[in-house]
């Protein structure tokens, strides 16, 4: 498995392969979103194929936004979203960052284990309408976990 630095372009085909979004971002959605922040688009490739994405922006001078991401099924089970994870918490680390942020929901069981599994701590809860979109808001403090 290779992690690199990608595009909006490559980002959109990864988020195309994963059924569990309802309706995937498009390159003009994704460019919106990311407009005027400092961003970092990652991509988990597998044999020279696009297998995962993570991207994330920056919320402040101390704090980076985690704020998408998902595996593609050839990437299933094999360590991609941790791979992906920890290359981001590295470069946010290197870049000077304090804590990182991240959202999930109830209906995504999966990545909400990866966050406690790598420190992650629950900051609040966001009711939205059926408790399967609730959204749990994580941080975590980057100082302490790479100090240990």
């Amino acid at each position: 498995m290779h992690i690199r630095e990608a595009s909006i372009e490559e980002a959109v085909t990864v988020l195309a392969t994963i059924t569990e979004f309802a309706r995937p971002a498009t390159e003009d959605e994704l460019r919106k979103r990311l407009r005027g922040h400092r961003v970092l688009i990652l991509v988990a490739e597998i044999d020279g194929e696009l297998a995962g994405v993570k991207i994330g922006y920056q919320l402040s001078e101390d704090c980076f936004y985690s704020w998408l991401g998902g595996v593609a099924p050839l990437g299933r089970r094999g360590g991609v979203a941790q791979a992906l994870l920890e290359a981001q918490e590295e470069w946010v680390v290197a870049h000077g960052y304090q804590t990182l942020r991240v959202k999930s929901r109830n209906r995504f069981p999966a990545m909400l284990r990866l966050l406690l599994r790598n420190g992650y701590q629950v900051e609040h809860l966001e009711k939205k309408d059926g408790i399967e979109d609730f959204r749990l808001h994580f941080v975590k403090s980057l100082n302490e976990s790479h100090s240990q």
